[in-house]
């Protein structure tokens, strides 16, 4: 179960800056698409880890769905807006345009 951990710290990183990813993506990517939820448990766990951008991940419909485990509530929100990214009722804009899919970016 560490190496899921782990390859879920990994993409997460590689999320480039500007771009949005969501649990379900990371989670189909790694061969376990039933364990959004899990992947939501390990970013939860990496808050305090500044190198794995967690702001970056959001719900399949591009809400911030995550925002309550940051330091702030708009934390994420606040992360976002410094890479470009438009967000408006804690929805991210433009999100099938700033969608990256690891299974289409990543060659693993």
């Amino acid at each position: 179960m560490n190496d899921f951990y782990d390859n879920v710290k990994e993409v997460v990183k590689l999320i480039p800056e500007g771009r949005v990813c969501t649990y379900g993506a990371i989670a189909r990517f790694l061969g376990a698409s039933k364990s959004s939820r899990m992947v939501g448990w390990v970013l939860n766990k990496s808050l305090n880890h500044f190198e794995i951008p967690a702001h970056r991940v959001v719900n399949r419909f591009g809400y911030l769905t995550g925002k309550k485990h940051f330091k702030t509530l708009h934390h994420m929100q606040d992360q976002l807006s410094i890479e470009g990214v438009l967000v408006q009722n804690e929805k991210v804009m433009n999100f099938d345009e700033l969608f990256w899919d690891p299974s289409k970016e990543l060659n693993w």
